[in-house]
C-alpha cells in the first residue's frame, strides 16, 4: 500500500462519491490477474479461448453502442476556452465537475472499485510519469496490466510525496441490490464523458468501457494531459512510432514517426526488412515521450507496456510479428469466434469459416451474412514484449536517441515517395500540413479532399494547437541545431492513373529508412526541392525490386501546379487557427510559395 496523503485522501474522497460495495488495491500479479479472468468468464464477461490454439487468451464482447473512441464526448476543461482550441470541444471545467459529479453519485454500486497505481514508461525513469487510475471495471483493470506498469512497486516509486496524476473511471451502471448485470454495463451515448482537466492534471471518465475511454493512461494521460505537461515542462508528448534500425555494419538509429489512423504506423514499427542485413526491431508502436539528453539530443521512451492494436486487416502477410505476438497471452475485443474456440477477423489473411459467432455473439454464415463477423475496430491488447522484433533497449530508463522525425499520410497525388526538410522549423511547417485524402471508406462529403491532422495529433492535443505548433517551434532554442532530429515526409500511397500503388510499401519501405539513415549521416545527396530534399534515384538502394524508372520518376516527382493547389487548402486549413498560427508556420508557407513561384 502506500502512506501518500495525497493519494489516500483521493482515494478516500471517490469511494464516498461513487459508494462501491469494495475496494481493492491492484498489486499487479499473475494471480490477481487470472483471479479476475476466472471471474469473468464465470459471470459470462469473457470467453475463455481454446487453450491449445491460443494459450492465455480471452475475447470479450462490447455492447454495440460501445465500440470506439467518442470524440464527440470527449472535453478539455482548460480554465480558458481559447486555450482548448478549435480542434477540441470545450466545456467549462467548474459546469462540468458539476454534471460529472452527479453523474459518479453512486456510480459504482454493487461494484468492486479497482485501485491502480500505475507508471508511464519505466518505473522509476525520470521520463516516466505516475497515474493513479480508480475504475469499476474488471476489464480495464485486466487491460491496464498489459499497457501500463502497475502495481506495489509503482507505489514505492512515487513514494509518500511524490506527484500523480488522478484518473478516475466508472462504466456509469450501478447495480441495486438483485439487479442483473450485462455482459458489458455502460451508459447512454449522451451520458458518456471522456473529460480531461489539463491546468489540474486530472482526468475523469463516464459512461464507456471500451479502448481509449476507458484505459486512461493511453491516449487521455499519455498525449492530452502530458502534451500539456511537455508543454510547460520542455518536452514533446507524441501520438509516434519508435523504432531501431541497424545497418550491416552494427551502426544503430532511432527514429519516430507520426502517421494518422490507416496509414501504417504499427506496420513500420515492427517493419520486416527486404534488403539484406538490415534489421528493424520494435521499442514502441504508438506513443513516444522525447525530453532533453544532457548531451542536448532528444531521447525518447515508449510510455506504454503493450499493445493495443486494430485487428481487421493485421495478417501474418501485413504484419508477421504482430500475428506472433498475440499468439498468445492475448485479450481480444469485438474479434469473432470460431466454432473451435479461435479468434477470426476480416483481413486476417485466410478464408472464414463457413460458420462463426460475430463480434455481438451472433450466428455468422460465410456467403450469407451481410454484416462483418468481426467490428472494424476490433482490438487486440497484449504486452510489448511478447513481439518478436521487441528492440534489448525498448524500456532504456534513458530512453533512446532520436536522429529522425518521420511524418506522412496516404496522399495518392501531389506528396513524392520522400522528402527532407530545409530547417527545424520547416519540419515543423510539414508536421502541420500533414493528413490523408478521404477516401469512400468514410462516410463523408468531402472525398478526394485532404483531412490536415498536423503531427497526427489533432484529436490528442490538451490544448490548443496553434500553441502546440509553437511549442515544436520553441523545441529549437532547447538545444544547438545539430543535436536535433531531422524532419523526413513520407507517402508510401502514391497511384498512377490506373489507381495503382507505385511503391509496394509493406518491407520495402525499408529501403527508404536505409536512404533517411544514410541522409543523418550525411553520406547519400540530396537533391533540392521547391518542398524539401529529395533523394536521387541513384541512392536509393532498389536492388531486387521489380520497379521501373518511370514509377521512380513519379513517385519523386514534384509538380509545382498540383502544389499551388496544395497550398490553397493549407491556407483554408490555417484559417481555424485565427491569430494562434505561429509566425515562423507563416513565414515557411510564405517562403514554399514563393519557390514554387520561381
Amino acid at each position: 500500500m502506500t502512506n501518500h496523503k495525497g493519494v489516500l485522501a483521493w482515494i478516500d474522497e471517490i469511494t464516498k462519491l461513487c459508494e462501491p460495495n469494495n475496494v481493492k488495491w491492484l498489486d499487479g500479479s499473475e494471480k490477481e490477474n487470472q483471479d479476475l479472468l476466472e471471474m469473468m468468464v464465470k459471470n459470462g464477461t469473457a470467453i475463455l479461448l481454446n487453450q491449445e490454439k491460443r494459450p492465455g487468451c480471452y475475447l470479450f464482447r462490447s455492447d454495440p453502442s460501445d465500440v470506439a473512441r467518442v470524440e464527440n464526448r470527449t472535453f478539455i476543461a482548460s480554465n480558458k476556452k481559447s486555450d482548448a482550441g478549435p480542434n477540441n470541444n470545450w466545456i467549462d471545467p467548474l459546469e462540468l465537475k458539476k454534471t460529472m459529479n452527479s453523474l459518479y453519485q453512486g456510480s459504482m454500486r454493487g461494484r468492486t472499485m479497482y485501485v491502480i497505481p500505475f507508471s508511464m514508461g519505466p518505473i522509476g525513469s525520470k521520463l516516466s510519469k505516475i497515474g493513479i487510475n480508480v475504475t469499476d471495471s474488471p476489464y480495464v483493470a485486466v487491460n491496464m496490466r498489459i499497457m501500463t506498469r502497475i502495481g506495489q512497486k509503482v507505489l514505492d516509486a512515487l513514494g509518500d510525496n511524490g506527484e500523480f496524476v488522478p484518473c478516475l473511471h466508472s462504466v456509469g451502471y450501478p447495480l441495486e441490490k438483485g439487479q442483473i448485470d450485462p455482459t458489458w454495463p455502460c451508459a447512454p451515448i449522451e451520458q458518456k464523458y471522456i473529460s480531461h482537466f489539463p491546468d489540474e492534471r486530472l482526468i475523469w471518465s463516464y459512461g464507456s468501457g471500451y479502448g481509449g475511454n476507458a484505459l486512461l493512461g493511453k491516449k487521455c494521460f499519455a498525449l492530452r494531459i502530458a502534451s500539456a505537461m511537455a508543454r510547460d515542462e520542455g518536452w514533446l508528448a507524441e501520438h509516434m512510432l519508435i523504432l531501431k534500425i541497424t545497418n550491416p555494419e552494427g551502426k544503430v538509429k532511432y527514429m519516430t514517426g507520426a502517421f494518422p489512423s490507416a496509414c501504417g504506423k504499427t506496420n513500420l514499427a515492427m517493419l520486416t526488412p527486404t534488403i539484406p542485413g538490415w534489421k528493424v526491431e520494435t521499442v514502441g508502436d504508438d506513443i513516444a515521450w522525447m525530453k532533453f539528453g544532457k548531451d542536448g539530443r532528444l531521447y525518447a521512451i515508449n510510455p506504454e507496456a503493450g499493445f493495443f492494436g486494430v485487428a481487421p486487416g493485421t495478417s501474418y502477410q501485413t504484419n508477421y510479428n504482430a500475428m506472433k505476438a498475440i499468439e498468445y497471452n492475448t485479450i481480444f475485443t469485438n474479434v469473432a469466434l470460431t466454432d473451435d474456440g479461435d479468434v477470426w477477423w476480416e483481413g486476417i489473411g485466410y478464408d472464414a469459416p463457413n460458420h462463426l459467432i460475430d463480434w455481438q455473439g451472433k450466428d455468422w454464415y460465410k456467403g450469407v451474412s451481410m454484416t462483418p463477423a468481426a467490428h472494424p475496430n476490433a482490438r487486440f491488447t497484449v504486452r510489448a514484449d511478447q513481439c518478436p522484433v521487441i528492440a534489448s533497449d525498448w524500456e532504456a530508463e534513458n530512453g533512446v536517441p532520436i536522429s529522425a522525425i518521420l511524418i506522412g499520410g496516404r496522399r495518392p497525388t501531389t506528396v513524392p515517395l520522400i522528402h527532407e526538410s530545409f530547417s527545424w522549423p520547416h519540419g515543423i511547417f510539414m508536421g502541420s500540413i500533414m493528413g490523408s485524402e478521404i477516401t469512400a471508406a468514410t462516410i463523408s462529403d468531402n472525398i478526394g479532399k485532404v483531412r490536415r491532422d498536423s503531427f497526427a495529433m489533432l484529436p490528442f492535443i490538451g490544448y490548443h494547437v496553434g500553441d502546440y505548433l509553437k511549442h515544436w517551434l520553441d523545441i529549437e532554442s532547447m538545444t544547438k541545431p545539430e543535436k536535433l532530429p531531422k524532419i523526413y515526409y513520407v507517402n508510401w500511397f502514391r497511384k498512377d492513373e490506373f489507381n495503382h500503388f507505385l511503391w509496394p510499401g509493406y518491407g520495402e519501405n525499408s529501403r527508404i529508412l536505409k536512404w533517411i539513415f544514410e541522409r543523418c549521416d550525411n553520406q547519400v545527396h540530396g537533391v533540392k526541392t521547391p518542398i524539401g530534399y529529395i533523394p536521387d534515384p541513384s541512392d536509393l538502394d532498389l536492388s531486387n525490386l521489380n520497379i521501373s524508372e518511370t514509377a521512380i520518376k513519379e513517385l519523386l516527382n514534384v509538380d509545382k501546379a498540383e502544389w499551388m493547389k496544395e497550398c490553397a487548402s493549407i491556407e483554408a486549413y490555417y484559417e481555424r487557427f485565427e491569430d494562434k498560427l505561429p509566425k515562423a508556420i507563416k513565414d515557411e508557407f510564405d517562403s514554399l510559395m514563393n519557390r514554387l513561384k520561381a
